[in-house]
């Protein structure tokens, strides 16, 4: 007997598709949301007298207006939609102008009283209950309304004719429904580390192509993230006036750890360990770091950066760093910065020994400006504490108490 070649065996695993022994029924779950989507139009129809007479049938229209993904247009009939009515009553209409079917919605036709009292005239179908849901407009043109909207004899002399104008309001809520239901698979996406990349370029010097010496200290780097970082570095190495030499910029006025902070940042977009970088387990050295740092970023226009400097040396703000930090405040524009400097001068418990301070000195050296303006922010606390006490007693910067005669407390 001869045998048939190619014959398989079905898997053994198909099998399990069609059992269920032992395993737990799977439940799902899914909701339906029906909700309007709202939108508005006021119509203000000018010279209403001059429209009487035009026709039965014949109709003033708005311009259109979108809401719920469809165009609409109201309809005003001055002699009335209907010729049993024989121009008795002017009729209003809401009117579906854009292509669609069986598309449903609520709505409110409102004629303005135009005395200011709010005696609106309003028909809606927001705000109760409907008998029969939403209308249902079944193809474009579809209009609902009122043929008998107002007698015109009583709308004439009524007070939502002013100065021959009518004002109407329409509101239109298309209804949309829309089924959620589980997710069934989703993708994780993980952060960006596109700074732990180029950070790992500045640790590695692989590609450079220009050198920086600060302060003895040689530091490798890549012109074009640089360049993308910072305006100054652009200009420095691509600009019209750029250095003669791009190989190695010999950096004047900065230490090389304020350098390599600077780098650091360019780098990674974050703020280095400045006890780190100082080699020191001390909370002044970093301020003065994070200080010396800020005026680097100012120098190359690195916004980002002084503004996390601004917030760090805010935290950090004491006794023994914050005249020198309002210095520095004042002559990068950091007012943020500055303003944290002097209200924690302007303390009583702090002013006296912020003023023996060495940044003290330096401050009224360097900028008298900013001394000028703590007087004044000191004056200012001192005279309030005056008027909401009734007794002062102001210490002046040169340490000497000046005493207020008694006043009479004012209200503001």
């Amino acid at each position: 007997m001869g045998t048939i070649k190619g014959r398989r065996e079905a898997p053994k695993s198909i099998s399990l598709l069609h059992s269920s022994s032992g395993s737990s029924p799977v439940t799902t779950a899914s909701t339906s949301r029906t909700e309007t989507v709202n939108g508005s139009h006021e119509f203000r129809i000018s010279g209403f007298s001059l429209a009487k007479g035009m026709g039965i049938g014949k109709y003033i229209a708005s311009d259109t207006f979108m809401v719920g993904g469809y165009e609409w247009a109201i309809y005003f009939y001055p002699d009335g939609k209907s010729p049993e009515d024989n121009a008795t009553y002017v009729s209003l209409f809401i009117a579906l102008a854009s292509d669609g079917t069986d598309v449903r919605a609520l709505f409110e036709l409102t004629l303005l009283d135009q005395s200011d009292r709010g005696r609106h005239k309003v028909h809606s179908h927001f705000d109760r209950a409907l008998e029969s849901g939403p209308y249902t407009l079944k193809y474009r043109g579809s209009m609902w309304g009122y043929k008998r909207f107002f007698k015109r004899s009583v709308l004439e002399t009524s007070d939502y004719l002013k100065d021959d104008c009518l004002s109407i309001k329409c509101c239109v809520g298309v209804v949309r429904s829309n089924t959620e239901g589980p997710k069934i698979y989703s993708v994780t996406v993980p952060s960006s580390n596109i700074s732990n990349d180029f950070g790992k370029i500045l640790e590695s010097g692989k590609g450079s192509d220009v050198s920086f010496e600060v302060d003895g200290e040689v530091f490798a780097a890549h012109k074009l993230v640089l360049a993308a970082r910072s305006p100054v570095f652009r200009a420095q190495l691509f600009g019209p006036l750029k250095d003669k030499n791009t190989r190695c910029i010999k950096i004047e006025d900065m230490e090389a750890p304020v350098f390599k902070a600077l780098l650091h940042y360019i780098y990674w977009d974050s703020l280095p360990d400045m006890q780190e970088l100082v080699g020191m387990n001390s909370k002044c050295a970093s301020t003065m770091m994070a200080q010396h740092l800020l005026a680097a970023s100012d120098r190359y226009a690195l916004e980002r950066l002084r503004l996390l400097c601004e917030g760090k040396l805010s935290e950090d703000i004491s006794i023994n760093t914050v005249a020198t930090t309002l210095a520095l405040a004042e002559q990068h524009h950091c007012f943020q910065l500055k303003d944290a400097c002097l209200k924690f001068i302007a303390l009583p418990e702090n002013l006296k020994a912020v003023m023996e301070t060495e940044g003290f000195q330096y401050l009224k050296e360097s900028c008298p400006s900013a001394l000028t303006e703590l007087l004044q922010y000191v004056a200012r606390i001192g005279e309030h504490s005056v008027i909401a006490s009734g007794y002062g007693k102001v210490t002046l910067l040169d340490g000497s108490d000046v005493n207020r005669r008694r006043v009479k407390p004012r209200l503001y």
